[in-house]
């Protein structure tokens, strides 16, 4: 399996409080990916995202076994570990008061030889793209209150990316002593791919330029998506895990 990574602090903060980490190396023989969103000011979002990805990944570690190979049991695994995060994130708040609003998004995926288990948290999100079909497909769905308007009919979702209230997130790890996580399965076929990225990427370019620069870009086509990101102002942090299922279905 080929895994790409690029994260940029854009052009407006001061601090990157995204984070991002890649095991392609658990005991258990699993690959995993993991991405988020820190928010809650200076240094609050930073060391959220920062407890979220190394917490979440140090209880699959614990959690996941090489004989895991159904779907429904890696995303109860995974939610497992979501919350352990959630609760480490908690107690650090606890016991610093600087820290009492922070929190962050999670995406995740789990890599099988014909699919991915993925797990998402707020409005970080993953993409399915496909080459045979020339296709992009949203595999989560936000948790936040323009993700409630376009459910309700109330807008557009082309119209929920420039919405004032874009950023408002209904879910997150942080703010809530239990965190609800959700659990997708998506089939993989080689040479598929699945995007994981935070909202300072979705918010600028659209659905058909990540499918059009993941499809011809090559090997640079995260940078050269972050470099169009840039290009239009780039007011927030940019994250992004790119992971493309081989020929012969190993991972």
């Amino acid at each position: 399996m080929r895994i790409w990574s690029e994260t940029d602090i854009g052009m407006i903060r001061r601090e990157n409080q995204d984070n991002l980490k890649i095991r392609d190396d658990m005991p258990s023989g699993h690959t995993v990916c993991v991405v988020c969103d820190g928010m809650g000011g200076p240094a609050g979002g930073k060391t959220a995202s920062d407890i979220a990805v190394n917490i979440y990944l140090s209880e699959l570690e614990k959690l996941l076994k090489s004989d895991m190979k159904d779907p429904k049991i890696l995303s109860g695994v995974s939610c497992q570990a979501v919350s352990k995060a959630n609760r480490a994130i908690r107690e650090a708040a606890e016991k610093n008061r600087n820290y009492s609003d922070m929190g962050t998004t999670l995406v995740s995926a789990i890599a099988l030889p014909d699919g991915a288990v993925v797990t998402n948290v707020g409005d970080s999100r993953a993409y399915a793209i496909r080459r045979e079909s020339n296709s992009i497909q949203r595999v989560t769905r936000d948790h936040s209150l323009v993700q409630n308007m376009i459910d309700r009919g109330d807008i557009t979702p082309e119209e929920a990316r420039f919405h004032p209230q874009r950023n408002i997130i209904t879910r997150a790890l942080g703010p809530d002593e239990n965190v609800k996580c959700d659990g997708y399965y998506t089939a993989m076929k080689p040479g598929d791919l699945i995007l994981l990225c935070t909202d300072g990427l979705t918010n600028m370019v659209s659905d058909e330029e990540i499918l059009r620069e993941v499809l011809n870009g090559g090997e640079d086509c995260l940078k050269r998506l972050i470099e169009i990101v840039k290009q239009r102002g780039a007011p927030d942090n940019v994250t992004a895990i790119l992971l493309e299922w081989p020929d012969k279905g190993g991972i």
